[in-house]
């Protein structure tokens, strides 16, 4: 290994003086946003807001300080079924609802997996990697389609009017860093207990009692505090709405599953598919992909994709917009956007023009290398598409609130979606034959940390 020497930083001194570039950069950035310097107008010929196929949708909706994206975008697909069959021009489920269930799930698959995890046989060293990675993870707001999917399959859906938020739903951190801290205190105990025993494995009755005991009483600790958090989950209550043309309709004692079954109607778990785009050696195309260890509800589906070229996923996605619904979609929003504006776009920002540096990457060695992963998720309502029906932009439905790009609403080029977006949720009938076959083969196993693990927030 290289050491830095006095010799070296004087040659990089001198180096850096000698450039009349480096030290304009300098004054420049002394006092601007670098993201706003290397901001190209240019790009901007393509980023106008017009499409070729627009889905009309209800409203933006605002996540707030929480990372509940793919809960939002979920429900605002599902909405839609709503606001059709009632009339509706502005209507939301509630996410707090969802969000309950799906921290609280979360907790109890936290619990059995410690158990599961350190008390096999030399549990503690042979799954140390995997444990630690679950204790710096903790329980986050963020997740995948399938742990919605399992979510509402389990609990149903209610109006906003029916659980509305709370300041700690639309305001997560300081929530969550409580819940880890004591998961984190009760897989301590678990771990104490396992280097009690004499073999480092439970064997007797009475050691399986205690520690079922402990997790039974997080359960009930922890929802609890959900409940003081979140405000106690709906069990029934009354739908009450005015449709466009200003009839008022109300029905009685609703539960979450009876609402769900009339109003929305739609059986997630077999009519949408999960598919990815992860060019990676380790991930052939056709073939089914689940991660281990990543999920919400016990006994529920696991999360699975099934990984497509981009051509494939852009297909199904374009043929689901002109069939006239919208599309839950998993990108990388970290990289090349202006949140204000509501762009995200390759040709809008030039880092290596301006910096003089190269950060060319292909979408392989972003994700192996750690550079770009799935971090957020929304839904796709338009597209534009050019003579050859090939797509130019895309009009995305994000969950940050109205005052930011167009009233809420985000474009995408088509460079930036091509590199930036990972995974969509189409419509099972949409697949080809081929396509349908390749969802019964059993899918490959990747561990938690794999980029194709990522939960979006």
């Amino acid at each position: 290994m290289k050491e830095i020497t006095k010799k070296d930083i004087e040659e990089y001194r001198k180096s850096y003086e000698k450039d009349p570039l480096a030290r304009s950069l300098s004054n420049v950035l002394a006092k601007n946003n670098l993201k706003d310097f290397v901001f190209c107008q240019k790009g901007m010929g393509q980023a106008h807001f017009h499409f070729s196929v627009d889905v009309k949708t209800l409203p933006v909706t605002n996540q707030k300080q929480s990372g509940r994206c793919w809960i939002f975008s979920a429900l605002n697909v599902l909405r839609e079924e709503v606001a059709k069959k009632c009339k509706l021009d502005k209507f939301e489920l509630s996410q707090n609802y969802v969000a309950f269930w799906d921290k609280y799930e979360k907790i109890n698959y936290f619990l059995e997996t410690m158990i599961e995890l350190m008390t096999q046989e030399d549990g503690l060293e042979k799954n140390e990697r995997l444990i630690t990675y679950l204790l710096d993870t903790g329980i986050q707001d963020g997740g995948q389609w399938d742990m919605f999917v399992n979510v509402v399959t389990k609990y149903g859906v209610v109006p906003k009017t029916a659980m509305e938020e709370t300041f700690q739903s639309s305001h997560t951190p300081a929530m969550n860093r409580t819940i880890n801290s004591r998961l984190r205190r009760y897989a301590a105990r678990v771990a104490k207990y396992v280097r009690e025993s004499a073999d480092g494995k439970y064997k007797t009755k009475k050691r399986d009692e205690k520690i079922g005991a402990l997790a039974e009483s997080m359960r009930k600790e922890m929802y609890t505090f959900l409940c003081e958090c979140f405000g106690e989950p709906a069990t029934e209550f009354d739908f009450e709405y005015v449709d466009k043309d200003k009839k008022y309709h109300v029905e009685r004692k609703l539960t979450p599953k009876t609402f769900y079954k009339k109003y929305v109607g739609v059986n997630l778990a077999k009519d949408y598919v999960s598919i990815v785009n992860s060019p990676t050696a380790d991930k052939p195309f056709y073939k089914n992909i689940t991660i281990d260890y990543l999920g919400n509800v016990v006994g529920g589906n696991r999360v699975q994709y099934l990984n497509l070229p981009m051509d494939e996923m852009k297909d199904l996605i374009v043929r689901q917009l002109k069939n006239g619904s919208v599309v839950w979609f998993g990108s990388d929003v970290s990289l090349k956007g202006d949140r204000e504006a509501g762009i995200w776009s390759e040709a809008c920002f030039d880092y290596e023009g301006t910096l003089g540096m190269k950060f060319e990457m292909s979408k392989e060695d972003r994700l192996n290398f750690r550079e770009s992963a799935m971090n957020h998720a929304m839904v796709i309502t338009g597209v534009n598409l050019n003579e050859k029906e090939v797509p130019t932009r895309w009009k995305i439905q994000n969950s940050w609130g109205e005052d930011r790009g167009e009233k809420g609403f985000y474009l995408m080029d088509a460079e930036w979606f091509d590199n930036f977006v990972f995974q969509a949720v189409v419509k099972k009938e949409l697949l080809t034959k081929e396509q349908l076959n390749y969802l019964e083969d059993e899918p490959n196993h990747y561990m938690p940390w794999d980029p194709m693990g990522t939960l979006a927030d």
